[in-house]
């Protein structure tokens, strides 16, 4: 996929986000974090993921802050900050509490995330009449599995270590699939394009699509008219480009290649180097040609001609457009019809819930089934 949209509907990209705002979630039972479309997240399942949140968050001996007081994490911080330099500041309570409420905040922001992602996908492929069976998730778990993990027995410490379930995991496999099939069922149809269309996008895009001429060169450069005369004689004796280069050449970076000079394309020399190069016959020694700096003396080893793309190349790259631009719209409407239907309990708010501000990160979709690096999905 593009930068703008990393398939799996961007909500899907299940990273962590940024939570800037606290709001009521009048609406929400006791008993859970949020709902979606009347359906309710429930503590359990949040406090399932934080943990799982933070044993994959790279952090030794890592677990949920102790949210709200932290007296447990801003012990543990303070075991571990070291003492400050002579004549520097002891690092405060406040400071490391402030700290905890940070890791505390990430870590709510990813589960409230990925849980919400969870009921969005699910409802939007319930309303597409999008399905996926047992048998297709199986075999993209399995798919998975033997490619992360060849030995059963890295697997089941994987799922030891990170405190999660195989259930966890399917879960996952089953909304990676019904993405799937949601971008397919999006951009179903708009690959179309006609030859005008790609004849227009030529005529406004030539140069997009051109490649210039280029030419492998030997080169000589030396300071002088006659110790170009001289390099000249010595390679029209037979001497080797390495041997005379050696000797007489001050530009070092071709003197140290035998004086190869590779892919030049027209426009891109010193302007009568330029204009010489481009008149040269393959295989003729010429010069020496006066520069600002210095003479050359050369001989073109290769010539690749211009070349324009193909008509099947622009019509890939318009078919891609056409896709990605009906993936921007339904990701919009997406994100805001969910958005509007994810009620958050205070303390709980996050950008995917009804009210708080969009604040956008960058994001990576990954495998359901993979060795774990920052977060819960991993």
């Amino acid at each position: 996929m593009t930068k703008a949209v990393r398939l799996v509907l961007a909500l899907c990209a299940l990273t962590a986000l940024v939570a800037v705002v606290a709001g009521c979630g009048g609406g929400v039972p006791g008993n859970a974090v949020a709902t979606v479309d009347g359906n309710a997240i429930n503590k359990d399942d949040f406090n399932h993921w934080m943990n799982v949140a933070a044993k994959t968050s790279g952090q030794p001996n890592a677990s949920v802050p102790d949210a709200p007081d932290f007296k447990n994490c801003v012990a543990t911080k303070r075991k571990t900050t070291p003492k400050p330099a002579k004549g520097q500041p002891k690092t405060t309570d406040q400071q490391l509490k402030d700290q905890c409420q940070q890791e505390y905040n990430s870590l709510r922001d990813q589960v409230m995330q990925l849980l919400t992602s969870f009921r969005w996908i699910e409802g939007e492929a319930k309303e597409q009449g999008i399905t996926v069976t047992d048998a297709e998730v199986k075999k993209s778990f399995d798919q998975q599995k033997k490619q992360s993990f060849p030995k059963e027995a890295d697997y089941q410490k994987f799922l030891k270590n990170y405190d999660q379930t195989e259930a966890d995991i399917m879960q996952r496999v089953k909304l990676d699939l019904l993405s799937n099939k949601l971008r397919d069922k999006i951009v179903k149809g708009k690959d179309k394009v006609s030859d005008a269309q790609i004849q227009d996008f030529y005529n406004k895009n030539k140069s997009r699509f051109a490649q210039p001429e280029r030419r492998d060169l030997r080169i000589v450069l030396t300071k002088t008219a006659g110790k170009a005369d001289q390099a000249k004689s010595a390679l029209q004796k037979g001497q080797s480009w390495k041997v005379v280069a050696k000797k007489y050449s001050i530009d070092q970076a071709s003197k140290a290649q035998g004086g190869k000079l590779p892919a030049q394309a027209k426009g891109t020399l010193e302007k009568s180097l330029d204009a010489a190069v481009f008149k040269a016959k393959k295989g003729q020694i010429v010069g020496p040609v006066k520069t600002q700096f210095g003479y050359y003396v050369f001989t073109v080893e290769k010539v690749t001609k211009a070349t324009q793309q193909t008509k099947e190349t622009i019509r890939q790259t318009l078919s891609t457009q056409n896709q990605q631009k009906a993936l921007d719209k339904f990701v919009a409407n997406f994100q805001k019809k969910w958005k509007d239907k994810t009620e958050c309990r205070a303390g709980y708010v996050t950008q995917v819930c009804k009210g708080a501000k969009a604040t956008p990160t960058p994001s990576a979709a990954g495998g359901a089934v993979q060795q774990p690096t920052a977060t819960p999905t991993q």
